[in-house]
């Protein structure tokens, strides 16, 4: 297998990843604060806290890989653009999928 598809596969598991973590968050932050999990989800924070740890996560990966394999790449920039799309992608999907089984159906009021 080539190094920049193994680069690809592990950007999208630690896509899941974050997205997991990032869906974790509200119910971690609940626990801390004793504010509803309802109220906390409604805020912006949950967005942004969830960005910030999906890019925290992307970093840490683009220098582990980088100093791993930047020699055996031919051009080190591949290491940062490859499977960033996916990366996002999948945070987001898992993200949402996860938020939405913890929130569960919210009343129409």
């Amino acid at each position: 297998m080539n190094i920049l598809t193994k680069i690809y596969w592990l950007r999208v598991a630690l896509g899941a990843i974050a997205g997991l973590v990032s869906a974790c968050i509200p119910i971690i932050a609940n626990s801390v604060t004793g504010i509803s999990l309802t109220a906390q989800m409604s805020e912006l924070n949950t967005l942004l806290n969830g960005i910030t740890v999906a890019l925290l996560i992307y970093l840490v990966s683009f220098w582990v890989l980088k100093s791993k394999y930047a020699a055996q790449v031919e051009k080190p920039s591949k290491i940062m653009s490859m499977g960033i799309f996916i990366y996002f992608f999948t945070w987001l999907v898992v993200m949402v999928l996860i938020l939405s089984v913890i929130i569960g159906p919210v009343p129409i009021v």
